[in-house]
């Protein structure tokens, strides 16, 4: 019987499990919250962080485009957190107790959901001071809807306004025509978020967006969340994803979206929602999400190389 073992070919999922170079120049942090009680539409993101995990067995530890291997960084796997049977309300102090714990031993995070209601607590949990914090959203859907019925993957934006989050820290990539509503827009523009559509990336390029999204947030915040849904992809690459819809964005792009983000000194957290294992494809969306957080990593791994850090 052939073997699957090659020692010239270290595996993604090795690294993760502790298998890095002696001396590791920095330390991520990876932590399952496995939180989709809150979903509006039934299912099982829950299922996403340890399926995210088993795919990283299909993925090297080396990135061809900086180029680097991840080997250099540690991955301080922190397991998934128990809140699965858990409402967001419940959940909320659990998951920002994690995160403070964890931002204690890591230089940056990963938080791996779950449905996007993961997002307001981990970012609740980064942070004293809400002022100095700053939320870009990889995302099909503005999250504003009303807070009436509770927390919901829906509306973390509009829980973290009604927080005190300021709105002018909030840039939202990615936003897409018939997957929001005007009275949602209505409330984005008010709160003076700045929004840009897919077909602005399409026109100016992601990276092109991005990098004035972190200069934007990077002269007035100290810390930047990244929160990356994964239905921000054209429903053919993300078949695992309730809310994705056709003319999203592509694989590639929020490829280099993870890279350009994990570059970037002032980006400590990102996490990646929205991904119900039991609805995918052939592991389609969870090998993209698997990907980014190898991307991001390798974006981290490069800023120990930058003398002009970001």
């Amino acid at each position: 019987m052939l073997s699957n073992t090659d020692r010239f070919w270290p595996k993604a999922s090795a690294w993760v499990e502790g298998k890095h170079f002696e001396n590791p120049l920095g330390t991520i942090g990876l932590l399952g919250v496995p939180l989709s009680k809150g979903s509006i539409t039934h299912s099982r993101c829950d299922l996403a962080p340890s399926a995210i995990r088993s795919a990283l067995q299909k993925f090297s530890t080396y990135d061809f485009n900086i180029p680097c291997d991840l080997r250099a960084v540690e991955v301080v796997d922190l397991g998934d957190l128990d809140v699965v049977d858990d409402l967001p309300e419940a959940a909320e102090r659990k998951i920002s107790g994690a995160v403070r714990t964890a931002m204690q031993r890591s230089d940056v995070i990963v938080a791996l959901g779950g449905d996007n209601s993961v997002t307001r607590p981990v970012l609740l949990g980064i942070t004293d001071s809400l002022e100095e914090c700053g939320l870009i959203t990889l995302d099909a859907h503005l999250d504003l809807r009303d807070l009436e019925g509770g927390l919901t993957n829906g509306n973390p934006i509009r829980a973290l306004l009604a927080d005190g989050f300021t709105g002018s820290h909030i840039v939202q990539i990615g936003i897409q025509s018939f997957a929001n509503s005007q009275a949602y827009a209505q409330v984005a523009h008010e709160a003076g978020i700045v929004v840009h559509t897919v077909e602005e990336i399409r026109r100016r390029g992601i990276d092109v967006v991005l990098a004035d999204a972190l200069a934007r947030l990077s002269a007035t915040c100290s810390t930047i969340y990244v929160d990356l849904d994964l239905d921000v992809l054209d429903r053919s690459f993300a078949p695992a994803t309730a809310g994705s819809r056709p003319g999203g964005l592509a694989p590639w792009e929020i490829l280099l979206a993870s890279r350009v983000c994990g570059l970037h000194s002032k980006v400590h957290v990102l996490d990646l929602v929205e991904i119900d294992p039991s609805s995918d494809v052939s592991d389609t969306t969870i090998f993209s999400a698997a990907a980014c957080f190898l991307s991001f990593a390798a974006g981290f791994r490069a800023r120990f190389d930058r003398k002009d850090r970001c």
